[in-house]
């Protein structure tokens, strides 16, 4: 399998059509809608409320002022701008040599980049190493490659090795963003604490989905007896017995808490935390998170 540094953007896309977007167009059936909008909706206008309507869409400020129920009128938006958060710290470097996380970043967004042009849409991106690299909005196959080949180049080395803050990614966001837009988070969500207001306001503004790269090897090492592991973010190194029941326990307990903080803090954010692992089939993936994103505004 190709590994980042082989693949150039071109056979990056080519690859991830035949693989990955052909296998899509069967299983969602080109409603692309599930996987990449909230409500797909626009506000246009108000009228008196009708027996069967909606009675999530009552304007209760307006019926209040009124005495008389009313109701708000969407039509559906088939056009969007999506922004897309990368995330691109040290961390994301992890993984197998053919199949790293910051690999599988750019599978997922060089295939989201490319379904949501194909629909006519606009897409942008945010990329985090040592500062936040801004993709301006655009549509067509070349901003689909030009994004692509942005997460294909070597990550900026930051100035000092401290813990992503991607609380720097989501605020860097909230300043591009400006009208309602698609805004994909895709990260290992390992930062420094207070990521979670700038989510939140997030969700509060647009339709938020959050993708999580994970490793299994992270929370679960081989059996290979004492080796030394480096944190990948702060270089840090610690010397352990990967074949010690106990230590191995104890990190199950640990990542298992882990993730459950982490799911837990999303939705008081507003949205769900979807894993990507790097095992993972990436179609199987991406319909997964399609259906529970169609569930839940079900």
């Amino acid at each position: 399998m190709d590994t980042a540094a082989t693949l150039t953007p071109e056979s990056l896309l080519r690859r991830l059509q035949w693989r990955v977007v052909r296998r899509l167009d069967g299983r969602l059936q080109g409603d692309y809608r599930t996987l990449f909008r909230g409500s797909g909706l626009d506000f246009t206008d108000l009228r008196e409320y009708e027996a069967g309507d909606d009675l999530r869409h009552i304007d209760w400020n307006v019926t209040a002022r009124m005495d008389t129920p009313y109701v708000r009128e969407y039509v559906e938006d088939r056009e969007v701008t999506a922004w897309l958060l990368l995330d691109r710290s040290a961390s994301m470097s992890f993984g197998p040599v053919d199949r790293q996380k910051s690999l599988v970043t750019a599978e997922v967004a060089t295939t989201l980049a490319y379904l949501l042009a194909r629909g006519g849409n606009r897409i942008g991106a945010l990329l985090l190493d040592s500062g936040v690299r801004t993709i301006p909005p655009g549509s067509g196959r070349n901003q689909v490659l030009r994004i692509s080949r942005a997460l294909l180049e070597p990550p900026r080395e930051p100035a000092d090795r401290a813990t992503t803050d991607l609380g720097v990614l989501l605020h860097a966001g909230l300043g591009v963003a400006r009208r309602r837009s698609l805004v994909v988070v895709v990260s290992d969500f390992i930062s420094q604490p207070g990521w979670e207001r700038p989510l939140s306001l997030l969700t509060r503004r647009h339709d938020v989905v959050a993708l999580q790269v994970a490793d299994p090897r992270e929370t679960d090492l081989p059996a290979v007896g004492m080796v030394y592991v480096e944190d990948a973010e702060t270089g840090e190194q610690i010397f352990v017995d990967t074949s010690d029941p106990v230590f191995r326990r104890r990190l199950a307990e640990v990542a298992a808490q882990r993730q459950e903080d982490l799911v837990s803090t999303a939705r008081r954010a507003g949205t769900d935390l979807h894993r990507v692992a790097t095992d993972d089939d990436l179609v199987r993936s991406l319909a997964r998170i399609s259906e529970l994103r169609r569930r839940r505004r079900g």
